[in-house]
């Protein structure tokens, strides 16, 4: 072990005392000036592919606001890590609240993960914003005062699939077997979709419960032949929606494949000819408007590829927090909290404006179906998907494609 002299150490406290001096007391102050923001998604397992774009977005907001001066003259100081799972993501969470100073917490996709943050948030009365988590109960059973929920729901993504297919006349007397992920955004999203079938007069005549880490779907594929519906319905997250869909293909299936649940990472990893069908989204890189357009001419300038959903969404919530703590002048949780229960509306860079409900602190915005582009249509392997219109279609209230207050109750803790 090495030792040092009495003499040393002196000199060293008197260069400390220099250095201080000369400035680094402001260097202190500065660090101590920024505003912390702790940032969570997972980066690995199914839905690492979606969350590497989820952090591209939230970088890049980021990068974009203390470029500009920060907020109110402080930069964002964002603590951006991998969520893992939810045991990790709550271990994560606490960390970033106690020791690492941040003022509130953004991100997740998985809605296990966001449950476990939420109940951090809640203990220690820090706001945190749910972007990619999707069941209702996070709004519903499980709601607290702290979380506010950025991504459309399940019920939602229901609606808008189930409206464009009773459009096509695939609902009303069709035989319907779900595939569906077995955990709790899965068998939240499966409720939705039997109340769509049984407000619609279509049968479910089988549903397949999925573990998380199965990649072979043959079993549940031949299941499927069997049953003979007149439709199939997906209702995975992440990578394993992929892996379903180029499985599916192989099998050759007369029944159509749809969707309640997609995002446009993982259609873009199908590769061409693969998806077919109607599915849901909360937003795409082709939407027709000026700020939409703009983001993503700025991200394909930094990345050379079009944004995904979720680097959408880090991107616009960040800038709606930066928003607040502007408005709001404070970082506190009670302002902020009262801030977005008025309704405050945002640009989200869609043709509406959205704005979080007070009874559940639902982000109620626009939602779109898609189908897919025929093989040899696209320009490249992101030219893939064709945007149908909004829904709610316009002039009908946001909010009716979401669920009730009646439908979906929540109860804050004061």
């Amino acid at each position: 072990m090495t030792r040092y002299s009495r003499r040393t150490l002196l000199k060293a406290g008197a260069a400390l005392t220099g250095a201080s001096a000369l400035g680094f007391p402001s260097i202190v102050s500065a660090q101590a000036a920024r505003i912390k923001i702790g940032h969570l998604v997972p980066l690995t397992g199914f839905l690492g592919a979606i969350g590497s774009y989820a952090q591209l977005g939230v970088k890049m907001a980021a990068e974009e606001i203390n470029a500009s001066g920060g907020i109110m003259g402080r930069q964002i100081d964002l603590i951006s890590e991998d969520s893992v799972n939810p045991a990790t993501a709550s271990t994560k969470a606490q960390r970033m609240i106690e020791q690492d100073g941040a003022v509130l917490l953004f991100g997740e996709i998985s809605s296990a993960s966001s449950l476990t943050i939420m109940q951090v948030a809640e203990r220690n009365k820090k706001v945190f914003f749910s972007t990619g988590a999707r069941s209702d109960a996070l709004r519903g059973k499980d709601c607290n005062r702290y979380s506010f929920h950025c991504d459309i729901p399940n019920t939602v993504m229901v609606n808008a699939v189930g409206t464009a297919l009773r459009q096509k006349g695939m609902v009303k007397g069709k035989k319907f077997v779900t595939l569906t992920a077995d955990y709790i955004f899965g068998h939240d999203l499966l409720k939705a979709a039997k109340a769509f079938f049984a407000a619609n007069d279509a049968t479910l005549i089988g549903d397949e419960l999925i573990a998380t880490d199965v990649t072979d779907f043959s079993p549940y594929l031949l299941k499927v032949r069997q049953a003979k519906p007149d439709v199939v319905c997906c209702n995975l997250a992440g990578n394993q929606v992929t892996n379903l869909v180029k499985q599916y293909a192989e099998f050759g299936f007369p029944y159509p494949l749809v969707g309640f649940n997609l995002n446009t990472g993982d259609a873009w990893a199908m590769g061409e000819g693969n998806l077919s069908g109607t599915w849901p989204t909360v937003w795409y890189h082709t939407l027709d408007n000026p700020a939409s357009k703009a983001f993503v001419e700025a991200f394909i300038k930094k990345h050379g590829k079009p944004p995904e959903n979720h680097a959408w969404i880090e991107y616009i919530t960040l800038k709606m927090i930066a928003q607040a703590i502007t408005d709001t002048k404070s970082t506190e949780s009670d302002a902020l909290i009262a801030y977005f229960e008025k309704q405050t509306q945002f640009d989200i860079m869609k043709a509406r404006k959205a704005y979080f409900r007070s009874w559940d602190h639902q982000l109620v915005q626009e939602a779109y179906p898609f189908t897919v582009k025929a093989k040899g249509e696209m320009k490249d392997k992101w030219d893939m998907l064709v945007l149908g219109d909004a829904v709610p279609a316009a002039g009908a209230e946001l909010e009716s494609i979401y669920p009730t207050q009646q439908q979906n109750p929540c109860n804050m803790k004061a």
